[in-house]
């Protein structure tokens, strides 16, 4: 259980811990980054710095944004080797194609205007410079982030929502947003990026290791095989990868 479900339920739960499912997600990440992931770093929604304090061991300059004061303050002695500041994901406090490597993890469903966020993700990158999205699937059968329900809010992995029609899941969970990959596409339709690489990954089930060890692996190994069929879009999430184009490519 989180300390505080209400605001998990709105701005969503950072990592506190270090665990197989963060350290998988990091290497996708880096792998997707190459070189970039040694020049200027972001970390848009850093929460308490966990990604950020891994990104800041190769990058020349890393930089982390989180809008809660108290996660921002966390950061900043987590991740002490690079530069936290509170802002919001829709006016990022950095001048244009800045940053060689944009980590986006699981942040664009909770501000308040995702295409707007995109859009300054896309903006503080340099011509070359690539973003990681991670973005919650509408395919995975449970909406994670708990549901409202008689004015209520209930925390927890609810089964199906995520399935009903677009306007009864919403009111059901008007506080997170979910994507298909269509979705994911208007996010960036109009933007001047290139999609290097989309996919849907399952999680890597760790509270469930935690209980049942050898269940729990077999469940993570099956799951993540299911990635390399047509089954993946059943997976937790997705992850795009974005190069951005050089002004005078249209």
């Amino acid at each position: 259980m989180v300390s505080d479900p209400r605001r998990a339920a709105s701005r969503g739960e950072p990592s506190y811990v270090w665990r197989a499912g963060q350290q998988r997600r990091l290497q996708l990440v880096l792998a997707a980054a190459g070189e970039r992931a040694a020049g200027r770093v972001l970390d848009d929604g850093c929460g308490v710095g966990q990604y950020l304090r891994r990104l800041a061991e190769t990058a020349r300059a890393a930089h982390g944004v989180e809008l809660e004061a108290d996660r921002a303050s966390l950061s900043a002695r987590l991740a002490a080797g690079a530069a936290t500041v509170r802002a919001r994901g829709e006016a990022l406090p950095y001048a244009g194609s800045c940053f060689d490597l944009v980590l986006s993890h699981e942040v664009l469903e909770h501000v308040d205007d995702d295409r707007l966020a995109a859009a300054e993700i896309v903006r503080v990158l340099r011509p070359g410079g690539r973003a990681v999205i991670f973005l919650p699937n509408r395919g995975y059968p449970f909406e994670t982030h708990g549901v409202y329900w008689r004015g209520r809010y209930h925390f927890g992995n609810k089964l199906f929502v995520n399935y009903l029609p677009r306007r009864w899941r919403d009111r059901l969970a008007p506080h997170v947003r979910v994507y298909a990959g269509r979705d994911v596409e208007r996010l960036f339709a109009a933007a001047p990026v290139t999609v290097i690489e989309r996919r849907v990954i399952f999680g890597a089930y760790d509270n469930i290791i935690a209980r049942w060890p050898a269940p729990g692996r077999a469940l993570r190994g099956v799951l993540q095989a299911l990635e390399r069929t047509p089954l993946r879009s059943l997976g937790l999430s997705h992850v795009w990868v974005i190069e951005k184009r050089p002004a005078s490519i249209p």
